[in-house]
This record gives structure tokens, sequence and C-alpha cells, in this order.
């Protein structure tokens, strides 16, 4: 166990079977156990600023990986403890400092919720855009370092489109500021926008200033169930088009429909396709707006729209939608993953998902968030099947050279991570890995930063695309 000065060596933590909960994240299972499970490793749970310098001071002078962690949401294994390294879970830095309606700024510290900032601003009558499926427990601070997005990136785009300002702790104890508090401030190069989605790698964020907007309308909702992909690809085509586009635009395949009819009655009826759900969230016109939509995807060839006249309708709309996580789960182990595709091509990968799911023997439910081609397929498989857990690790590699070759990225908001790292290099190339890993020795000289995600250590990225090994 690492010793910290007195000041820091309280906050680590001894118990076993809580340190444990802290060696995880909400990422599958390792491709292999034996080799990717940590079992030597301190857990630090920071209390303050001070805290975190002292222990990225630490680190810097005795060499010693540091995991940065938050709520432990990452889906791609991006904080994950590691032989020999310190854990430095922020989630009790969690004040929100300033909601400022003249300014349109929240100051929060990194372990606010998501939710508890949407919540306060609110209360101001303001409103925070990015919204996770995991809104309820992530934290800000994973947001900004994955540049999360969510439900409604399509009206009000990912974390990177509302953050203006970070403090963040570098290797070796400087807190470094970037960005501005003004509406408006150009001095320099953009380092927020650097250290927004670098998942943990350049350092640790202790304060972020986001945007906040006036607050729109309660949304309404409008649900159609399609025969066929391509009419249900047609209408996300035409919503996107429309003048006022929806504030949510999401879409669920056959077998994401399977799963949640197995899980409980929402109404879906069993010949669908696909269904969409769309909301609108506008101001004085939503529903306007969600009558619309239902006519532009009836005349895309929907079977059936139900359009919601009041908010307890638009939420009923949407339940089959909230269970999806938890009935996929329910179904067995699973690696949920998040490829981004452009739009037009969507039926391609769904079909193409299909067919990985019956040559590899495994489920494969496709849901996501349709209008900006994010998708976000779950590979699913008995618990405890060696065999099993091979063959979906070989559909994932499948699923990752399928959003590739359809002019896609293999992370639309969830981030590299240490699952993807072989598959960041086959996007961008061994050159560009090196260029991201030369900036990053400018802020971490050491490599000491979340050393396993995104670019690997030195030398174990670079090369034949294929799964990290």
């Amino acid at each position: 166990m690492a010793t910290f000065p007195p000041s820091v060596q309280s906050r680590v933590v001894t118990d076993e079977d809580v340190k444990r909960t802290y060696a995880a994240d909400a990422g599958p299972e390792p491709r292999d156990p034996a080799r990717d499970v940590a079992s030597d490793y301190t857990v630090v749970r920071a209390r303050d600023v001070a805290d975190v310098v002292a222990v990225l001071e630490h680190a810097q002078a005795t060499g010693t990986p540091v995991v940065p962690q938050g709520a432990r949401t990452s889906r791609v294994g991006g904080a994950r403890a590691t032989d020999g390294c310190i854990v430095l879970n922020v989630e009790a830095l969690d004040a929100i400092e300033t909601i400022d309606p003249v300014e349109g700024i929240a100051v929060v510290g990194p372990g606010v919720v998501n939710a508890a900032l949407k919540a306060a601003a609110a209360e101001a009558g303001l409103f925070y855009g990015p919204d996770p499926a995991s809104t309820a427990t992530c934290t800000i601070g994973g947001n900004v370092a994955t540049n999360a997005g969510g439900l409604c990136c399509l009206k009000y785009g990912v974390t990177a489109d509302w953050v203006k300002a970070l403090d963040v702790v570098l290797p070796g104890g400087e807190v470094m500021r970037t960005g501005h508090r003004t509406i408006k401030g150009v001095t320099g190069l953009d380092l927020t926008g650097l250290f927004v989605g670098s998942e943990g790698t350049l350092g640790v964020t202790t304060r972020v200033v986001t945007r906040l907007v006036p607050a729109p309308d309660p949304a309404l909702t409008a649900l159609a169930t399609f025969g066929s992909l391509d009419e249900a690809v047609r209408a996300v085509v035409a919503l996107r088009l429309d003048r006022h586009r929806p504030s949510l635009l999401e879409m669920m395949d056959r077998a994401s429909l399977d799963a949640v009819r197995g899980f409980g009655d929402y109404g879906f009826p069993e010949e669908s396709e696909a269904v969409l759900l769309v909301q609108s969230d506008r101001p004085g016109h939503t529903a306007e707006d969600v009558a619309r939509y239902g006519e532009l995807m009836t005349a895309a060839g929907a079977v059936e729209v139900a359009v919601a006249e009041d908010r307890q309708e638009a939420d009923l709309l949407l339940q089959g939608r909230r269970v999806l996580s938890t009935a996929v789960e329910a179904l067995g182990a699973r690696i949920a993953e998040d490829v981004c595709v452009p739009v037009g091509r969507l039926g391609e990968y769904v079909r193409g998902a299909a067919e990985a799911a019956r040559r590899f023997d495994v489920r494969i439910p496709v849901s996501g968030h349709a209008g900006d081609g994010n998708l976000h397929p779950s590979i699913v498989y008995p618990y405890g099947d060696a065999g099993a857990r091979e063959r979906a690790w070989a559909a994932f590699d499948e699923l990752m050279q399928l959003g590739l070759s359809l002019g896609g990225t293999v992370a639309g908001e969830h981030g590299i991570g240490s699952i993807k790292r072989r598959w960041f290099a086959a996007e961008v190339g061994p050159r560009e890995v090196e260029r991201q890993r030369a900036i990053k020795a400018v802020f971490d000289p050491s490599g000491i930063m979340n050393p396993e995600v995104v670019f690997g250590p030195a030398g174990r990225v670079a090369g034949a695309a294929g799964p990290a090994t």
C-alpha cells in the first residue's frame, strides 16, 4: 500500500470488501479475466482539492499510475483499477457552488451527479442539456472525461458544447485553469476542449463551469412503429430535415423490442421491426411539433403512431425505452457498445448486427440516438459460459469493424477506455496515435495518468487493428 502524507492517509480505503467495489466500473467482464483484473492497488477517496493535489504530488514523485474515478458508470473500462495504481475517487467533490442566471453558468465539483445539476438549474428556471442514460448516477466529472452525450444530443449537443472552463490538477500537483466564465473568450488555445473527452489521461478535473440556458417546455412524445428498418430510417431523415428538429429521437430494433416484451407489457406490437420515439420541448409549440412529427413518420411508412396529449401520456410512451437497459441486463452478461454511423446508414448497421448475432450465436439488441446516428448494440451471452464470452468478444470486433466500414466511429459518447484501444488505432492510424500521445506527454510527461486507456502504454497500441491484447 502506498504511504501518503498524513493529510491524505485517512482517505485511503483499508477495508478489502469496500476496496473491491472501487476496482471495477460498469464495463463488461474482461476478455481475459486472469490478466485484466487487478489485485494490487490503492484506493483514495478525496474529500477536497488539497487531497487531489497531494495524491498527484506523491504519484509523480514515485512514478505511480493514477486512475481518476467518479461514479464508475464507464461502459468501456475507463475507470478500472490496474495493478500497482492509485484509484483516485472524487465523488465527494460534489458541491454545486454557483447557479448564475445572469451569466448563464453553473460552477460545480466533478462529483456532482448529472441529474442533481439538472434539478438545481431547473429551480432557477434554467436548463443543462447533456442527459446520459445514467443521468441519475453518473457525475459531471465523468461526463467531462468522456464528452458524454445522451438522449437529447440531436438538439442540445454533447458535454463539450456546455463546458466553459475547468480546474484540473496535473501530475505533480499543479492546478491548471482553462477556459472562461465570460460569454466570449478566445485568449489562447482551446485547452478546455482538449481536456473534455480526454478520459483522465491528462489530469484530474476538480471544478467545472458549465453553460446554462432558459428552461424549455416539458416535452411531449410521439411513438411510431415500423414494419421495416428502411421505413424507420426514412422517418429519421425526414425528422432531421424538419425546421424544428426534435429534442429527442430514439430508435429500438426488433431484438430490443423482444427484450422489452420479455420483461413486461409496454404496448409494443410483436410484428414491429423498429420503433421511433420522438419528442419536442419547443416553448409554446410542443403539441404542434409532435403532431407534425407524427405526420412525417406516417408519410415515411409508420404502421401506427401514438401522439401524447399531455406530460403523463408522454411519460407512458417513454416507459418501454426507459426499461430497455434493465430488460437487456436481465438476459445475461453483456458488452454494452457505442458506435456512431452516418444517419443514412443506420439500417445497414442494424442489419449487420443482426447477422453477427446469428453467426456468433449471441443476442444483439440495438437501440440508440437515431437522430445523430449514435447506436448502442448490446452483445448478450449467458453468465459463466467461457465459450459464449469468446463469441461475444468476436462479435464485438465485428461490430467495431462494421461501424468503421460504414464511415462511422467506434466511440460516439462512451469513450475508448481500455477495451477499444486497438480500435482507436484502427480508426485514427498509428501516426495520429503518436501525435496524441505526444500531446499527452506535455501534461503527463511520466505517463502515469490512466495509462491503460485510450493510447495504452507506449508500444502497446500501434500496429494492426483488432481486439486489445
